[in-house]
């Protein structure tokens, strides 16, 4: 399957291309962007992440988009979909999430991106609900899920299941965005 192409005012989130790889193992290996992920990610890991996306994609036919800023920049993160790989209170389900280089922090991308994936999963994939989760401490990705008009409830928190117990990233707060 081709992989849909969103665009919007200043953003197209597209396929993954083998020049994506270099700028996304920087960003997964920066300590900032990394801050409320168990680990900066080495370069085969990064890799692979990156092929799990294409893949993805090619498996459910939506997935996490590389975001390209025209006359900005050809890559600066992903912004997608995808459906989590673990047992919680609340999967299955669909997962939206971002990761963004930092130098492209505080433009609004991830939010533009993040409402154009919602748009798709409700129109185009008739999706009735999304989630995203994130620590607490995140607190620029749950800014990120309340302007996309995703909602927070304490009973929904939970202990993230491929962390141990006493990790200090364990404890996750999930927020829900339900079709319009």
């Amino acid at each position: 399957m081709n992989t849909p192409v969103l665009r919007t005012e200043r953003l197209i989130l597209r396929e993954w291309r083998p020049e994506d790889r270099e700028p996304f193992a920087a960003l997964n290996a920066d300590p900032r962007v990394m801050e409320c992920m168990p680990a900066l990610l080495p370069r085969a890991q990064s890799d692979a992440l990156a092929r799990r996306s294409e893949q993805h994609f090619a498996k459910h036919g939506f997935g996490p988009w590389a975001v390209e800023v025209p006359d900005v920049a050809p890559f600066v993160g992903f912004v997608g979909l995808s459906v989590p790989a673990f047992d919680a209170h609340f999967t299955p389900c669909v997962e939206i999430g971002w990761r963004l280089a930092a130098e492209h922090w505080g433009h609004g991308y991830a939010t533009e991106a993040a409402l154009a994936s919602a748009r798709f999963a409700f129109d185009e994939l008739e999706m009735t609900e999304l989630v995203s989760f994130t620590t607490p401490q995140n607190v620029r990705s749950r800014a990120v899920m309340r302007r996309i008009g995703m909602t927070h409830d304490e009973a929904d928190d939970f202990d993230h299941p491929r962390l141990p117990p006493g990790h200090r990233l364990r404890r996750h707060v999930l927020y829900r965005l339900t079709r319009p």
